[in-house]
């Protein structure tokens, strides 16, 4: 969700990965162990939850976590909790990092001490309030100064306890005197509109023989100080929850009279001393935050054509795209924003073939086909991660879910096993296990996503051309990518893919590992070639590598037995996770006895099958789905929609399921549907005024007779469900184009209070998404992101047109440094590149312009940014000191 200022849009993401605790204090109990959970908050609004560990000071959580941040925010904040069973679970500490510092640690692990939690800590939101100073001559002549404070509103104030029911006070406050005022609480809200005046004398009354008109006393006022304290208004025998607060010394007015801004409300200042943070732990975190400032699509035209024809240039090295991937410092970061514009375009296809073919007339040996960490390798990754997520869940998430459920005991390593386990009864249940996972997958081939077909299809001729005495490279070429790159990792670790919402427990992790393993034994086809390589076998693609962590919380590294290959990352890449390689050995002898049971013909022909159905030409996807897919569920509150005559219209907790068939609800997980609507009956999906019902992050499903009013846990599920329930309805023929962004309440709807329920929409249906589920693509956010990395390599950008000039004119590389280029056409590539300086530093005058606009026109107070803005302070210096340098 972009946030809309004037000129463009502005995009937030952030993407965390979640480490590890350690030294967290002990439980005052006999166990010492504690059981704990990480939160991630906007603020102090929960959006994630790692899973519990157990009985452990030093927990490992090792998730991820994802997501478009649709709203404004201050801090991004962890909590760590430990859960209690029979009371509140009990914060252990936070770490809350400023939006202004999230680019200090951008994507690199990092230790933060953990900050003692003080409920006087806890503040978010902001105030606006006007102030205004003025005479009063009172009845007998006398002159008196008296200030009128005027509290007009709040927003963003937290929730506390699942309601928030504020109120503010209002006190005058200097050396000899505290003067308070309070005002009406407003009942459910955290975006209250208060507009109430307090008058409180300032200076003492005097005679105009003595003072001028407007004199007043400077002493008295200099030391004085407005303070406003919002407080949540609580049922509980505790008190009132503080919220935040603001002080305002009165010689603001010596400035400006009246006074009027916005305010962040700011910690209240007691003089209380936190415990020091080696008291609480620390907790290890890799946060990546970026922010997108887009402008409109004629504005990116001449780098995006540039782009979108690298397929046609010849060679392609001298490309737009492939230049980007030559300068950025990681091919993974050129690949990501690459693919999806190639993707939306429908150019992702012949750019693969054309690097892919280019890649494969330079490698000398078939055994090494798409090893090296190249650009066709990454962007083949990312292809298969946006367009294959969907058939991936299909494929394994109801197998996944079984094996995670069962929690039968499938370690076959003889040393591993526990007193009472059976070597052999193991063996079995992994062998079943395996056996439904293989299966599953190779008879999957036929909803294979038909732009992954087609990149196949592309890999095994090229291949096969390049080759034409191996017979099996044009399947090898193929399954490193379906097996080693695609099916493997996800079953290894499920919660990367969103096939489970945790990391699994041990002994599941350790089944999981070893189904893995064997599946890409199996895919490596390594039975239809020799068995031994240099009389090494060909089976094992995965080794373990050292442990690290403690006995609790370790985790296994997995390195490439072939040393003399170079490690390629993958955009699936796992944490701690190298990619394998085909030319590996089973140094686990058990692992080659397992082996055993699948060394026959019959799973090579089942792979050959499989992998020559989703490299044919011309294969299509099937044009519907008859088995219902689950796309979502959780738990949310939903509104009776009214089908009874006289029944009561309260809210409800209820399970929610959405497939590609139905959108469903009941009352826990499992239950028989309460309520059932087919897909077909969607007419829209819209966000739901807070006004309606005074609730946070409300939308609502339209139906033919009537809306479902529901409330979703926190901002960013409310988007989630918003946008999968408009993908899968958005080819729906009765779809609205115009809606009620209010409910219907009391005879009339509140937006435009038409009175007839049937009522056409006041307002225009929000801009159609795209039909598939998979893809979500923003065109010209993408090419933002291409003009910043080829900004941010600017200077690699000008030695590449330094070396091409090198190798025209010396017919090779003059200096060392320009070695590292690949450059086919010295002659070719320099035009690109000139071609594509002149488009970056178009676009960059473009975003200067835009710069020093919004610096002229914004205002240090105002909604946009409150006084207590870091990041704008730091705007204001940063262009202050660029208008010096200028002079």
């Amino acid at each position: 969700m972009a946030v809309e200022e004037e000129g463009l849009r502005v995009f937030q993401s952030v993407r965390i990965k979640i480490g590890e605790a350690k030294n967290l204090p002990s439980y005052p109990g006999p166990s010492k162990m504690r059981d704990c959970y990480c939160t991630v908050n906007l603020d102090q609004e929960e959006v994630f939850r790692t899973k519990i560990v157990e009985k452990s000071l030093c927990p490992f959580y090792g998730e991820d976590f994802y997501c478009e941040i649709p709203r404004s925010f201050r801090h991004l904040s962890f909590y760590i909790f430990d859960r209690d069973v029979f009371r509140r679970d009990s914060i252990i500490g936070k770490v809350a990092i400023q939006k202004e510092d999230l680019q200090k640690y951008h994507n690199r692990d990092t230790w933060f001490q953990l900050q003692h939690v003080d409920a006087d800590s806890e503040v978010q939101g902001k105030v606006h309030l006007e102030l205004r100073l003025s005479e009063v001559i009172t009845d007998t002549g006398v002159v008196c100064h008296k200030l009128a404070a005027r509290i007009l509103e709040c927003q963003g104030l937290p929730i506390v306890n699942g309601q928030c029911d504020p109120y503010a006070t209002v006190t005058l406050a200097g050396p000899f005197r505290s003067e308070a005022k309070k005002t009406k609480v407003r009942k459910k809200t955290n975006n209250p509109q208060f507009d109430e005046v307090f008058y409180f004398e300032v200076t003492r009354p005097c005679s105009y023989s003595k003072k001028s008109h407007f004199d007043f006393e400077e002493e008295d006022v200099d030391k004085l100080e407005i303070r406003v304290d919002l407080w949540n208004a609580s049922n509980l025998k505790f008190g009132d929850e503080f919220l935040g607060e603001l002080r305002i010394p009165l010689k603001v007015l010596r400035q400006s009279s009246p006074h009027e801004a916005w305010y962040f409300l700011q910690p209240r200042d007691n003089g209380s001393k936190s415990l020091k943070p080696d008291d609480l732990g620390s907790l290890r975190l890799n946060v990546v935050y970026t922010e997108d400032h887009v402008f409109s699509s004629d504005y990116y035209r001449p780098l995006r054509d540039l782009l979108l024809k690298s397929a046609d240039v010849e060679p392609v090295s001298a490309s737009a795209a492939h230049i980007l991937g030559e300068v950025c410092r990681e091919k993974q970061e050129a690949a990501v924003p690459l693919v999806r514009l190639l993707l939306q375009y429908g150019r992702v296809v012949p750019f693969i073939s054309a690097i892919a073919s280019a890649e494969v007339k330079r490698t000398q040996d078939p055994n090494t086909i798409f090893r090296g960490n190249s650009l066709a390798s990454k962007c083949i990754d990312e292809t298969m991660k946006l367009a294959g997520m969907h058939y991936l869940h299909v494929t394994l998430k109801p197998t996944i879910e079984e094996i995670c459920q069962s929690h039968r005991c499938c370690e076959i390593d003889p040393v591993k096993l526990r007193d009472g386990e059976n070597l052999e009864s193991n063996m079995e249940s992994l062998r079943h296990y395996v056996d439904r996972v293989f299966t599953v997958i190779t008879k999957s081939g036929v909803s294979c996503p038909t732009v992954m077909c087609d990149i196949f299809f592309s890999l095994r001729e090229a291949a096969a051309k390049r080759f034409q005495d191996d017979l099996d490279v044009r399947y090898t070429a193929v399954s490193s990518f379906i097996f080693l790159r695609f099916f493997a990792p996800a079953i290894l670790s499920p919660n990367l893919f969103q096939l489970t919402p945790h990391h699994t427990d041990p002994q599941t992790s350790r089944t999981l590992t070893l189904i893995s393993k064997t599946i890409q034994t199996l895919g490596s086809l390594s039975k239809s070639k020799s068995g031994q390589v240099n009389g090494v076998c060909r089976s094992s693609l995965l080794t373990p590598g050292p442990q690290v962590g403690s006995l609790k919380t370790r985790k296994l590294l997995w390195r490439p037995r072939a040393a003399a290959l170079p490690p390629t990352p993958s955009s699936w890449e796992l944490p701690g996770l190298q990619r394998p390689h085909l030319l590996a050995s089973f140094k686990e002898s058990y692992m080659a006895t397992f082996y055993e049971f699948f060394n026959e013909q019959k799973y090579a022909d089942a792979v050959k099958n499989f992998l020559d159905l989703i490299s044919s030409s011309g294969r299509r996807d099937p044009k519907s789905v008859e088995q219902p897919i689950l796309l979502k569920e959780g738990f949310m509150v939903k509104r009776a929609q009214g089908r009874k005559r006289f029944g009561m219209k309260n809210f409800k907790k209820r399970w929610f399921r959405l497939t590609n068939h139905e959108f469903t609800y009941q009352k826990s997980k499992g239950d028989q549907p309460l309520c059932s609507i087919p897909i077909e009956n969607i007419l829209a999906v819209e966000r739901l005024q807070e006004e309606s019902f005074r609730m946070k992050n409300m939308f609502q499903v339209i139906q033919p007779e009537r809306a479902l009013y529901i409330q979703a846990s926190n901002c960013v599920e409310a988007k989630d469900w918003i946008d999968i329930l408009t993908k899968v309805s958005q080819c729906n023929q009765a779809r609205l184009t115009v809606f009620h962004p209010s409910a219907y309440l009391n005879g009339h709807w509140l937006c435009c209070r038409a009175s007839s329920d049937t009522a056409a929409g006041c307002t225009p249906c929000t801009g159609g998404l795209p039909a598939n589920i998979q893809l979500d693509i923003d065109g010209d956010r993408e090419t933002e992101r291409i003009y910043s990395l080829f900004n941010l390599y600017m200077g690699k950008l000008e030695k590449m047109q330094e070396a091409c000039g090198s190798k025209s004119v010396y017919d090779g590389p003059e200096q060392e440094e320009y070695a590292t280029f690949l450059i086919d056409d010295p002659q070719e590539t320099y035009k690109t590149l000139k071609q594509v300086i002149a488009g970056v530093g178009a676009l960059e005058q473009e975003h200067a312009q835009y710069r020093r606009d919004k610096f002229k026109k914004t205002r240090y107070g105002s909604q946009e940014h409150p006084i207590g803005d870091k990041s704008f302070q730091n705007h204001i210096r940063q262009q202050s000191e660029i208008s010096t340098h200028s002079i």
